[in-house]
């Protein structure tokens, strides 16, 4: 029978580790193991968790290390052969479980991935940041689709990975931000296989203000180009695309005010138009239609933002990324 088990990295925020562990009572198939990691939280976990006995469930607090070694520690403790990364802001359909488990039988692979989604229950900015986040017009894609079965990069949100595999590549890095990706390209590296799984999307909350939001992504731009030094076999062109997007529409607002031609703002007022109709599809909801495009260029400004001072910073500078970026170190 399938060993399965269940390892949560959790900083504070009780009510969506309540929430979390609440679709996981309410799974159609109850043969799976949990195990929380409170990364030093400030406010008391483990009562949330008491409130739930008939899970199979244990609960380790550990002085603050970052995500990716929470896990690591996660791992050491729960023994089974496939282990299921699933972060606090989480809520699981109720066949999650038993659909994992029916594409572990059926896709040959050594980790796997989900896509995510956005409850209908989420405020309108976490709605619109979801669809940001996963829109072909905003990623390309890359947060999972049907095309992406292989050489997918799962993110820590929603990522399965085989105990064996994990352990072998040393498990999470040293990285507190891009730590998923990085996992991905080691195992890739060592030979693993990843893939893509199109009916486990979870429903993922995200930020819910607009500032945090601009915050996460700044970060992740950051690390981009980490990445790229550490894996330059994987380095993509597109990866610069929303630094671009940012350069030219600087460039646009200033030949307008210079001699007052918009024609270079034009093509960023159709992509405007063309975000609204897409979210308004996806969602059918006005209102969510209406802030996308409003978040969809922040997230595509901070990244960039973020993308390029690394780039410049680690390619041009040529300094350490530890002590140029600490932040994103454990």
């Amino acid at each position: 029978m399938m060993q399965i088990g269940i390892v949560i990295a959790v900083y504070n925020r009780p009510h969506e580790l309540h929430e979390l562990l609440l679709s996981l009572y309410q799974q159609t198939d109850h043969n799976f193991k949990v195990c929380i990691i409170d990364d030093g939280s400030t406010v008391p976990l483990y009562p949330v968790c008491d409130n739930f006995p008939s899970l199979d469930l244990e609960y380790h607090k550990i002085t603050n290390r970052g995500p990716g070694k929470a896990r690591n520690f996660g791992v050491n403790k729960i023994q089974s052969e496939w282990v299921i990364f699933i972060d606090s802001d989480v809520i699981l359909d109720y066949d999650y479980i038993a659909r994992c488990k029916e594409n572990i039988n059926n896709i040959h692979c050594d980790a796997f991935g989900g896509a995510d989604k956005a409850s209908k229950s989420f405020n309108v900015i976490q709605q619109a940041i979801s669809f940001s986040m996963t829109s072909f017009l905003t990623t390309g894609g890359i947060r999972g689709s049907k095309k992406s079965l292989d050489k997918f990069q799962p993110r820590s949100f929603n990522m399965g990975v085989k105990r064996d595999a994990f352990l072998a590549i040393g498990g999470f890095s040293d990285l507190r931000i891009g730590e998923d990706p990085d996992l991905s390209m080691r195992l890739w590296e060592n030979g693993s296989t990843t893939a893509f799984f199109p009916n486990i999307a979870v429903n993922h909350k995200r930020r819910n203000s607009i500032s945090s939001f601009s915050k996460q992504v700044y970060n992740f731009g950051i690390a981009r180009p980490i990445l790229n030094q550490r894996h330059p076999g994987y380095t993509k062109f597109t990866f610069a695309f929303p630094s671009l997007f940012l350069i030219g529409y600087i460039g646009a607002l200033v030949l307008y005010f210079i001699s007052k031609s918009s024609l270079l703002l034009i093509p960023y007022g159709l992509y405007s138009i063309m975000l609204t109709i897409s979210a308004l599809i996806s969602t059918k909801n006005f209102s969510v239609a209406i802030l996308s495009p409003l978040i969809a260029f922040i997230q595509l400004f901070s990244y960039g933002f973020g993308f390029l001072l690394s780039w410049v910073t680690l390619e041009f500078l040529k300094k350490d990324p530890r002590k140029a970026f600490p932040g994103h170190f454990s």
